[in-house]
């Protein structure tokens, strides 16, 4: 009886031994103890990063990738390991990367990575690749070296652009924010992040889509609010491609319409609709540009001038990328007119008043209406009626 208890503990010792690499005796296996190393890799190489320590940060990964970041100020940086995946000396983790951008970011922005490891000969981890993970867009430093010009209302990254580029998207920015915010007003971050990437296969890969749904667009305005609200972080993506065909002035409405959407997306919600969003947007976009409508509205213009005048606000659906380029000119004209309408009838502030009161409705049905009726003292019939006939007068 005891020769067997004594085998039996013998075999249990050497079962242990034998697993010891994959399932540790106290039950907890192996692939914990290399994640918790992990863990601890990023956690050296996040400390490097915020501490501009080069030589740090190449003994957990590859010097090329500590470059292409190493311009951008970064005001925190750090990964959550969320899985791992072992396979003898390499592997493959999945984890979320959290970081702010220094004095432009109220909240870390958050995006899934997917990284390759292996074991260096000293048994060290070190990570070969740090990537997107799926569905997830690229960051401008996976593109190449970021270069950082900042100015005194925006930060300027670019990939493949020269300084004298990046200077002129900075005098851009730099110009918009005071305009939006003679308009809007103060109530915003009055700074502006943007980004130029090499090409529109670079804009699209930081929008996580297909170039062809950004092909002819100049520029757009995202951030991780999602309509909810409020906005850590918010960029403006150019296309490089489309924006170089632009002339000065419209160079600087398509800067200033995005800083728009940065300036009001505290009061952008799913009650808005895309008419007045982005028709505000392009009305302080044009605004002090001198443009008159027929020169800042041709599509619309040449309908009118054809008896085919629109029958309604535009729609949503309407402001599609993919949509024909006639019908979406027309959108975007259509709500640019609509608010030029209500400043030109209620005053600026009336028209600031009317776009927070249809973001603070709590749906999209009810909103516009409710807005009209609160701030302008109308019906949607009357206002839809007023515009008909501002297009008809404005575009003769």
């Amino acid at each position: 009886m005891t020769g067997r208890r004594r085998a039996s503990r013998s075999g249990v010792l050497a079962l242990c031994l034998l697993l010891g690499s994959l399932v540790a005796c106290g039950g907890q296996p192996a692939t914990d103890s290399a994640k918790a190393e992990v863990q601890r890799l990023l956690d050296r190489q996040s400390t490097a990063v915020l501490d501009h320590d080069e030589p740090a940060y190449t003994r957990t990964g590859a010097r090329t990738a500590y470059e292409n970041l190493s311009a951008v100020p970064f005001a925190s940086w750090s990964y959550r390991l969320t899985a791992l995946h072992r396979s003898g000396a390499t592997a493959t983790a999945d984890a979320e990367l959290s970081y702010k951008v220094e004095g432009y970011d109220t909240s870390p922005v958050t995006v899934g990575r997917t990284l390759t490891l292996r074991l260096t000969a000293d048994a060290q981890w070190y990570v070969e690749a740090d990537k997107p993970a799926k569905k997830s867009g690229q960051q401008l430093w996976d593109q190449g070296k970021v270069s950082v010009v900042k100015g005194a209302h925006s930060l300027v990254m670019g990939v493949g652009q020269s300084a004298d580029s990046l200077s002129d998207y900075r005098a851009l920015a730099d110009h918009a924010v005071p305009a939006v915010s003679d308009a809007w007003g103060t109530d915003w971050t009055r700074h502006v992040v943007v980004l130029v990437p090499g090409s529109l296969d670079g804009m699209a890969g930081l929008l996580g889509s297909p170039a062809a749904s950004y092909r002819g667009i100049a520029a757009v305005t995202t951030g991780e609010a999602g309509g909810s609200g409020s906005a850590p972080a918010d960029r403006i993506i150019v296309n490089p491609d489309a924006y170089a065909l632009l002339g000065s002035v419209g160079k600087q409405v398509v800067l200033t319409h995005e800083t728009t959407h940065v300036a009001t997306r505290a009061h952008t919600t799913s009650a808005t609709p895309l008419w007045l969003s982005e028709g505000y947007a392009d009305w302080i976009g044009y605004r002090g540009t001198g443009r008159t409508p027929t020169q800042a509205a041709p599509e619309l213009y040449r309908a009118v001038e054809e008896g085919d005048l629109p029958n309604a606000l535009p729609a949503d659906k309407d402001f599609g990328f993919s949509s024909e380029q006639t019908e979406l000119a027309q959108a975007y004209e259509g709500g640019w007119m609509a608010c030029r309408m209500i400043e030109d009838r209620w005053g600026v502030d009336q028209l600031g008043r009317f776009y927070r009161a249809v973001g603070a409705h709590k749906k999209r049905s009810g909103a516009v209406e409710g807005a009209l009726k609160s701030v302008l003292g109308v019906t949607l019939e009357d206002f839809t009626a007023e515009w008909q006939d501002y297009l008809k007068a404005q575009l003769a």
